[in-house]
């Protein structure tokens, strides 16, 4: 089997590319900037949607789905929110295609199948959904309303990456609308905290709780919250956003709602979402040189048994033992292949499972059933161990459970020796150069200073952490007071 990766060491931008299309989790598609999410790649996706969807559900959000169309002047109601994605933008303008009347093989747009109105193929939501809403609301006693949807979205990025950064991707995204400002801030930390318990408990990657600065933030927003993670080669990965929307789409669409008290105002709303990219910080955070590493929460196959046989006598001894210990492990929960495909021999099978992330494999032979044994194989730390057949089903939940606490620890601790305080811009800059990840450093506040440090180093303000420290200091580039540190870092 012919699939080496280039080594993180070596090209750490190659090794991702390598790897998403080698360990079978997307390719390339014919649309410029857009992928096809390979079966392995869907079945992650799909624990990750199915995990999450509980979670939103569990805090009384329904599922709701809404056009993929939304008719331009819709978009232009939220000015701010237009303008934000209006370089993005894709446009329908036509409805129809006819034959060219000078080259029968090829089809052109038809000029008469103009539409009157042209339709924004959604890069969010917003628009489409608030025009809704004010359908929906009259009364206080229509509130909250909490909704979230699954959908793709369109974003017309000169510069993709899969899974990272694609023309179209795979999200979900909450809107929301309350009665009271306190209501939609609560929810708006709330889903945050949704974000940061699936991304570190279930995907085993630590993140940093924050809020945008001004330049950063949501356009149409009054606050956006995001958690931050850190890759292995020391860049920053927005892993989600809440919003705090203020009263801004309720009155750009003219949402209000009668009170208690027989007044009407205005709504208060929140928008939230995570996306494909979430695969991306999950391949980044955790994979190695040999391939792929899932953590056992997410893994569409947290146990593969492989026989090792001579014959179909031999097969089937093996198997009747297999198929016992797949059972029983099922039994608990735990989702398990047995792959005796006789098209391919043990070795190969052995590394198409480590390239593709498999947390555990069980491999099994002949010589095995004699001793009562069998090899286990532990992905995060390529170990392996001869352990008895009886009682394997407990001992393989206890390790499956091992390596997802060891690869948030790992995660975390890469997460610590990769974050350094910062009091100078001479020490901010060669921090950045030599040992990347994340940089504290004081900042005076304003957009201009945010704006020159970008420029001049491609850092951003990844977020203001919450509960931050308070401190008297001084900002690394204007030497003007701060009252904290900021959290800085070079991003995907």
């Amino acid at each position: 089997m012919s699939k080496e990766l280039t080594t993180r060491a070596e090209d750490y931008s190659k090794w991702y590319n390598d790897l998403v299309v080698k360990a079978d989790l997307a390719d390339h598609s014919a649309v410029r900037g857009c992928m096809v999410i390979k079966p392995h790649g869907y079945a992650i996706w799909e624990n990750i949607q199915q995990t999450l969807d509980k979670m939103f559900k569990d805090t009384g959000h329904v599922n709701a789905y809404f056009p993929l169309f939304i008719p331009k002047s819709l978009f232009e109601a939220e000015e701010k929110n237009a303008e934000g994605f209006a370089k993005e933008c894709a446009v329908v303008t036509h409805y129809r295609l006819k034959t060219n009347p000078n080259d029968k093989t090829k089809l052109i747009v038809d000029p008469d199948a103009k539409l009157e109105e042209e339709l924004i193929v959604r890069p969010t939501s917003e628009a489409i959904i608030w025009n809704t809403y004010k359908g929906w609301i009259q009364s206080y006693r229509d509130l909250p309303l909490l909704i979230n949807q699954w959908a793709n979205v369109v974003r017309w990025e000169m510069r993709t990456r899969l899974f990272l950064r694609t023309a179209e991707f795979l999200w979900q995204e909450g809107h929301t609308a309350h009665a009271t400002k306190e209501e939609a801030i609560t929810e708006t930390k709330q889903m945050l905290d949704v974000y940061a318990d699936f991304v570190e408990n279930w995907m085993a990657v630590p993140v940093v709780k924050g809020v945008k600065t001004a330049n950063e933030r949501f356009a149409g927003a009054d606050d956006t919250y995001c958690i931050e993670a850190l890759m292995q080669d020391g860049k920053a990965l927005q892993a989600g956003t809440s919003h705090f929307l203020g009263q801004n789409f309720a009155k750009a669409f003219d949402v209000k709602f009668v009170t208690k008290e027989n007044k009407q105002e205005y709504v208060w709303a929140t928008s939230w979402g995570v996306s494909t990219r979430l695969m991306g910080a999950l391949i980044m955070s955790h994979s190695d040189d040999n391939g792929l590493v899932i953590p056992p929460k997410l893994a569409p196959n947290q146990v593969v048994i492989v026989p090792i046989y001579k014959g179909d006598e031999g097969l089937a001894k093996v198997s009747e033992v297999a198929l016992q210990i797949k059972a029983k492990l099922n039994a608990k929960g735990i989702s398990v292949k047995y792959d005796n495909r006789d098209t391919q021999r043990p070795g190969w099978k052995f590394a198409e499972y480590e390239l593709k992330g498999v947390p555990v494999r069980i491999a099994i032979g002949e010589r095995d059933l004699a001793n009562g044994t069998v090899e286990v194989a532990r992905r995060d730390t390529l170990t392996k161990e001869t352990v008895s057949i009886e009682g394997i089903d407990v001992l393989i939940e206890k390790l499956l459970v091992d390596i997802q606490s060891n690869l948030f620890e790992r995660a975390k601790q890469r997460t610590q020796d990769l974050t350094t305080k910062v009091n100078s811009y001479e020490e901010f800059k060669k921090v950045l150069d030599e040992k990347t990840g994340f940089v504290l450093a004081h900042w005076d506040g304003t957009p201009e200073t945010e704006e020159k440090i970008k420029e001049e180093t491609k850092a951003t303000i990844r977020c203001i952490p919450l509960n931050n420290e308070q401190e008297a200091g001084t900002c690394i580039y204007s030497g003007k007071p701060s009252t904290q540190r900021v959290l800085f870092a070079r991003a995907y």
